[in-house]
């Protein structure tokens, strides 16, 4: 795009909102392209002449002739493609280091505009009344689902220790999620691991923008997972796939640093540090990618469905939308103890974004050109704020909560009553 389409790269960075900041390392970009090539064209000059000298001086030996002048000049030639060679991979590292601050762009039906131009394109359900709901967090202390004292003691502000019930609760929501996605929507089941390394990391984009977000470890380079989205995403990393779509499903835990920042959401389970997660991982054509983002989101509204949550789809604006993403619908569902419509899901077509930097492709038939694959995601679902919604939605007038009907061979019982 700095070669061909510049100008559609500004354009969408103006429609994020983020040109003015980013116009810099842009122009950068264009310049640094420019001398790249420019570089490339030189080293090839020399490297025809190195070989025409070469070619020469062989031909000068067979003949006995004379042919010092000739070596000392593909001395020369040779220290100076050394030069332009380093002088290449000094230019190439920069250019890699803008190309990684620059975000995804936007397609084209994304509205331009920051969280003000979202858009509710899909409502489902009839949301709750607030009007004597209580929160979730004071039916889970009632009931003894949860325990966030203890697991401040334990770990610290942000944590969670479900328990009894609210522990079989989690279980249960997990092993429904897995079990539909897997059986009925027909994704592949992943157990992924939780550490990865940076590569894994800047494959999909987190690094090295979320860098201070992130939870690392010490001296090994590795990363706790912010979402399955990760591992999952790079499991065919520098590789070339032999057939698209492929789909993936994952439950893992996730781990984010910037929970509960700004005191915003920090009662209950709105907002921690560690969450479960289901996660949907597709590669796609990228001629099918925009009917393969419809797919998945229509598997993560289902759970929801079943659930018997209220919810509603938005498309999110430019402004709004994930730094790796190119399209993402929200999902939020209604939790009507805190009067409020919380983000269950994200569901997002990166486009070709995260398949160049993890350098995925396919190869859509024998002998044809490998092509880079559409990656998509969204969750199938995440759990806190499910279970929030879950307790505030079907909460009872005596304190007890009603468990939804698909929950129900899960956990063995129709009413949460109790730590039991």
């Amino acid at each position: 795009m700095l070669r061909e389409q510049v100008e559609a790269l500004r354009d969408g960075m103006r429609r994020r909102g983020t040109l003015d900041a980013l116009a810099p390392a842009i122009d950068r970009g264009v310049a640094l392209e420019r001398e790249r090539r420019t570089l490339i064209q030189s080293a090839d000059e020399r490297k025809a002449q190195r070989n025409a000298n070469a070619q020469e001086v062989a031909r000068r030996k067979r003949a006995k002739e004379d042919a010092d002048e000739l070596i000392a000049q593909g001395r020369a030639l040779g220290d100076e493609i050394a030069q332009i060679d380093r002088d290449l991979a000094g230019v190439e590292a920069e250019l890699q280091r803008v190309l990684l601050e620059i975000p995804n762009v936007p397609l084209a039906e994304v509205p331009a505009g920051g969280e003000e131009a979202n858009m509710i394109v899909r409502e489902w359900g009839t949301p709750r009344a607030p009007e004597g709901v209580k929160p979730h967090w004071e039916i889970a202390a009632a009931l003894g689902l949860f325990d966030l004292e203890r697991a401040g003691k334990v770990s610290g502000s942000g944590f969670v220790f479900y328990r009894g019930a609210g522990a079989r609760l989690v279980r249960a929501l997990v092993n429904f999620f897995m079990d539909t996605h897997r059986d009925e929507h027909g994704y592949e089941e992943v157990w992924p691991p939780l550490l990865v390394n940076r590569a894994t990391m800047t494959g999909t984009g987190q690094l090295p923008k979320f860098e201070d977000d992130a939870y690392a470890t010490r001296g090994d380079e590795l990363f706790l997972i912010p979402t399955a989205e990760v591992p999952v995403t790079n499991l065919y990393r520098d590789e070339i796939v032999d057939t698209v779509p492929m789909a993936f499903v994952a439950y893992s835990k996730c781990f984010r640093r910037e929970a509960g920042s700004a005191g915003k959401d920090t009662r209950g389970i709105l907002r921690t540090h560690e969450f479960d997660k289901v996660e949907l991982v597709r590669y796609a054509a990228p001629e099918d990618s925009a009917a393969q983002l419809e797919a998945l989101t229509r598997h993560a509204e289902s759970m929801l469905e079943r659930l018997g949550l209220p919810y509603r789809r938005k498309l999110l604006a430019a402004g709004d939308t994930g730094f790796s993403s190119a399209m993402t619908y929200d999902l939020e569902a209604w939790a009507p103890g805190v009067g409020a419509w919380l983000e269950v899901s994200s569901c997002s077509n990166f486009g070709d974004y995260q398949a160049r930097r993890a350098n995925i492709r396919y190869r859509a038939g024998k002998g044809e050109k490998p092509r880079l694959v559409h990656t998509l995601n969204g969750s199938g679902l995440a759990l806190p704020r499910v279970i929030a919604c879950i307790l505030e939605h079907y909460q009872n007038a005596d304190g007890t909560v009603r468990v939804p009907d698909v929950l129900q061979p899960y956990l063995g019982t129709a009413v949460l009553a109790g730590r039991g």
